[in-house]
């Protein structure tokens, strides 16, 4: 009669010792990740503003509305939206001259309160020089600084100019643009960073 209970225990042992590893190594296997949708984030700037500048009888608008969403890293996936760059020159005793041109957004990168807008200039105000001084389609670029209210000064700009066609130099890569070194004097913008 004890040869039973001795052989009970004995397949208790072995059954114990055979599946206390397994378990071990199961729960030390993570299981393999469900593929998911990449997280995508969007951040955006828009507005219109007057910027300072040195010279008297000049008044430089720039209006954007930008756009972007991004997966990883610095680079944009997608991009759109357009800005406009505004230019009055008046001179005394003469008529003002308005030029304008507008640029199809091709990248906007944001950072805390500051963004960098490129894109392709799309059209121009009649008669404006660009028509015949730069390459249809040059780039150029405007950079934004907008702090949160109260805090870091005011908003500034900062434009890039076009390379001419008579320079042949490379042209704007995009997301490429100047420090933001021009006060905003009149107008605003908002800008919403990467979320």
């Amino acid at each position: 009669m004890q040869r039973k209970p001795l052989r009970v225990i004995a397949l208790l042992a072995i059954a114990t010792a055979l599946t206390v590893p397994v378990g071990a190594a199961v729960a030390t296997t993570p299981p393999s990740p469900a593929p998911t949708a990449e997280t995508t984030t969007s951040s955006s700037v828009q507005g219109r503003a007057r910027m300072d500048y040195p010279a008297a009888g000049n008044d430089i608008q720039v209006s954007v509305d930008a756009h972007s969403t991004f997966a990883r890293g610095n680079k944009p996936l997608r991009s759109w939206g357009t800005f406009r760059i505004y230019h009055k020159i008046e001179e005394p005793g003469g008529k003002p001259q308005v030029y304008w041109g507008d640029f199809k957004v091709d990248c906007l990168t944001t950072g805390g309160p500051t963004a960098t807008v490129t894109g392709t200039l799309e059209r121009t105000s009649p008669g404006h020089p660009w028509r015949t001084m730069l390459e249809p389609h040059v780039r150029m670029g405007v950079s934004f600084y907008v702090p949160e209210a109260g805090k870091g000064g005011g908003a500034r700009i900062g434009l890039t100019g076009a390379s001419l066609k008579a320079e042949k130099k490379p042209p704007l890569t995009p997301c490429m643009a100047p420090a933001a070194d021009s006060s905003v004097v009149a107008g605003g913008y908002t800008l919403q960073d990467r979320r």
